[in-house]
């Protein structure tokens, strides 16, 4: 941590030249040859489909307004600073309160400080919020070498707490912004308040891999897990890709607007009783191509791919810190999610949801807010 601690004011100004550049590209799009059969624009069993994917590729460039969306992200405070020598981007929205408690968001992939756009005024009156961008992610480009993993990331937002003057400071996280949250309460017990994660059912996908099955379950319970299991394997071709060819992936997001657009869109999808809601059926069309539009006017596609190949080889395990509290919310839960989770029901704030799902800043952004205060009013 050696530079001059420096917070350089930021703004977001997109160049025109790349604006048009990403319309003409839609606009010249070289689709794939349609297969028979595949015409159900709600049919994700292959991943996205062709039909849906034109939707928004459509609206993407004659209906989509960046310039409306930058507006909007302007209204905070943002700004750089250099940690270890890699550039880190910080949405930093002070509360008017001045007895407010800072509170450090942790967004994973395919997330940005954008997935928290509609959390941030739901939390003003209690909370200074601050969002970093992970080494890749967004503005926190371009990548100053290898090496930037969770573990490494996460003492840089310590840093950065530091340098904001927070010595104290409450801790979010969904996806792998929830093992940072973690991480920050179990190697600085001292500083962190308390950690809140959103979660859903995917994290049971991690049973047998990060999670060990609890005991004594029934043939029926252990039925439902594993099709849990089989349901996420399913959905982690991305997640091998980017942990082992990240430079091969990253070329194509670089190169083509629709291949980013697929890559994360499909990701949005949310399940419903064996079926699907389309990605702007569960999250704002704007807000999800905003998030888009990002990665691809930063060409984070192929540096945010680098993160999971530094994690993937990097041997950190997640980590949680025993003696700071911790709060959970579980959206579109399942009946087995506490038993497996916290089958000594340790965790002291534990909501489930039937709403949501991996994404809640985006998809249920009051209920998440609620139980934001709700948790940190009983541990601050």
């Amino acid at each position: 941590m050696n530079e001059d601690n420096a917070l350089t004011p930021f703004r977001i100004d997109i160049p025109q030249a790349d604006i048009d550049d990403l319309r003409n590209r839609l606009a010249h799009t070289r689709w794939p040859v349609p297969v028979p059969g595949r015409d159900d624009r709600a049919d994700f069993s292959r991943g996205i489909p062709l039909v849906y994917l034109k939707e928004l590729v459509e609206y993407w460039r004659d209906g989509f307004d960046w310039r409306a969306r930058e507006e909007e992200l302007n209204e905070y405070e943002q700004f750089t600073t250099v940690v270890n020598g890699q550039t880190f981007h910080v949405v930093h929205a002070r509360s008017a309160n001045p007895e407010a408690t800072p509170l450090i968001l942790n967004h994973g992939w395919p997330g940005s400080f954008v997935e928290y756009q509609r959390l941030i005024p739901l939390l003003a009156d209690e909370f200074h919020v601050v969002i970093p961008s992970p080494p890749g992610f967004g503005f926190s480009t371009p990548l100053s070498g290898t090496g930037w993993e969770l573990a490494r990331t996460t003492d840089a937002y310590a840093e950065i707490m530091t340098r904001l003057g927070y010595e104290r400071f409450a801790a979010h996280g969904t996806d792998m912004g929830a093992g940072a949250a973690g991480r920050l309460a179990a190697l600085y017990p001292e500083r962190v308040i308390g950690t809140h994660i959103g979660s859903d059912p995917r994290w049971l996908g991690l049973l047998g891999d990060r999670f060990p099955y609890p005991d004594g379950l029934s043939d029926d319970e252990t039925a439902q897990l594993e099709a849990v299991r089989a349901e996420d394997a399913a959905e982690r071709g991305y997640l091998e890709m980017q942990n082992h060819r990240p430079d091969t992936i990253g070329a194509a997001l670089t190169d083509s607007p629709v291949g980013q657009l697929a890559w994360i869109a499909e990701k949005f999808k949310t399940g419903t009783e064996g079926a699907y809601r389309t990605p702007d059926e569960s999250v704002d069309r704007d807000q999800l191509l905003t998030n888009i539009s990002l990665y691809w006017f930063t060409r984070s596609g192929a540096s945010s791919a680098q993160f999971y190949y530094e994690a993937e080889h990097s041997g950190t395990d997640l980590v949680m810190a025993s003696g700071v509290p911790s709060g959970w919310a579980v959206f579109d839960t399942h009946p087995l999610m506490r038993r497996v989770m916290d089958p000594g029901k340790a965790i002291g704030h534990w909501s489930e949801f039937t709403e949501g799902g991996h994404f809640p800043a985006m998809e249920e952004a009051e209920l998440l807010a609620d139980d934001i205060r709700t948790f940190f009013r009983g541990v601050s």
